[in-house]
């Protein structure tokens, strides 16, 4: 007999809404979901949205928890612990920890961090610390002498479920316009002067010509060797989406142009967009907006990026902000599809049979926030 039930909900499945529904847990697991009156007395949700807990593939906050002040680190499995409570009230019940996979003099209190963090996310999880269910993105900066020896010493670990490739050289994909990276650095935690810049785009220059096209054929190479699915990132021209579409590419993170776009979301390749932009109306670094993208049709994941309660926000505004895309399609973004996208079809939508993260959602005054969080049928939030 299911063991947990609840009732008066609007249970957001993959393909529609129920008004009135019910969903019973048998442990771990949806036992089953209905409509009208319950099999049983349950727990009254009392008309608040239910839906799956929220899959995140793509979030380098946990940054934030572990280098809270310039020249500070925080104890890095406390961090893990801070980021983890964080996710959970968020709605987030997988995610995929991005993890700086590269050395870089100067330009980030976390580079060269990635094993310590990986250890420390380990760490927690084994010990039973954790709410949400963790597992790794290894983001890849391409043109770094050392990248392809740090990513192999981590890509062999079984909770490696992502690698994104990325070219940050001023001038190109993100920072096309280089005085918009100038911008981002300047106005990060301690700031870097003119001359600090100028020496490291320098590098990053000199980095890319002698080190990019080696580096990326064999991470490629790496990643296939695993079977680890490959993101792109920051794609903006066809020739981008040409070596995606080469290269077997599972998700373009944060395409820049409507144009690469199209032609990502053709071959068959999940477009990935920040919620950020749509909460906020547009792209910090002037790119092409994600609701544009949600308008052409061709939106398929969307991440919080910098911002994990912007998920949850992105998803429910979306059907208000693009027309013709109703609740279960923009949960759809936030849920269903990334976990395919990443090999997780065991979650990421109410139905029988399916794991039981579930995340109840109340909105007031156009804000959605959580009430409560499961995972695995235990509530952990």
């Amino acid at each position: 007999m299911p063991t947990t039930v609840l009732t008066n909900a609007r249970i957001v499945l993959a393909d529609r809404v129920i008004d009135n529904g019910w969903l019973a847990m048998d442990g771990s697991t949806i036992a089953k979901v209905g409509e009208g009156k319950p099999p049983e007395r349950g727990d009254d949700l009392k008309g608040d949205l239910l839906m799956p807990g929220l899959v995140e593939l793509h979030t380098d906050h946990l940054e934030a928890h572990y280098a809270p002040r310039p020249k500070v680190h925080w104890d890095p499995v406390a961090a893990v612990v801070s980021f983890d409570g964080q996710l959970a009230t968020s709605g987030i019940t997988t995610v995929l920890d991005s993890l700086r996979v590269w050395t870089e003099d100067g330009a980030e209190e976390v580079d060269g961090e990635a094993e310590t963090l990986a250890r420390a996310i380990g760490k927690a999880r084994d010990s039973g610390m954790l709410r949400t269910d963790h597992f790794l993105h290894l983001r890849c900066e391409v043109p770094m002498p050392n990248v392809v020896e740090e990513a192999a010493e981590l890509i062999g670990r079984n909770d490696v479920r992502l690698v994104s490739l990325m070219d940050h050289t001023p001038g190109q994909r993100q920072f096309r316009d280089e005085s918009k990276l100038r911008d981002y650095y300047r106005g990060k935690k301690g700031g870097l002067s003119d001359a600090a810049l100028d020496e490291l785009f320098r590098k990053r220059y000199e980095y890319q010509a002698a080190y990019f096209a080696d580096n990326y054929r064999r991470l490629v190479a790496l990643a296939d060797k695993h079977g680890t699915p490959l993101a792109s990132h920051d794609d903006t021209t066809l020739e981008h989406v040409s070596d995606a579409i080469r290269d077997k590419v599972a998700i373009a993170e944060f395409p820049t142009t409507v144009e690469a776009a199209h032609a990502l979301h053709k071959a068959g390749i999940r477009v990935l967009m920040g919620a950020p932009n749509l909460v906020r109306g547009g792209s910090h670094a002037g790119n092409v907006a994600t609701a544009e993208l949600a308008e052409a049709g061709v939106l398929d994941v969307l991440s919080s990026d910098y911002m994990p309660a912007s998920l949850l926000m992105a998803a429910v505004k979306l059907p208000e902000a693009v027309s013709g895309f109703g609740l279960p399609a923009a949960i759809r973004t936030v849920t269903k599809t990334p976990a395919e996208a990443v090999g997780l079809t065991d979650r990421g939508e109410i139905a029988a049979g399916k794991r039981a993260d579930l995340i109840r959602v109340h909105v007031a005054d156009g804000i959605p926030f959580v009430r409560s969080t499961w995972r695995c049928g235990v509530r952990v939030a």
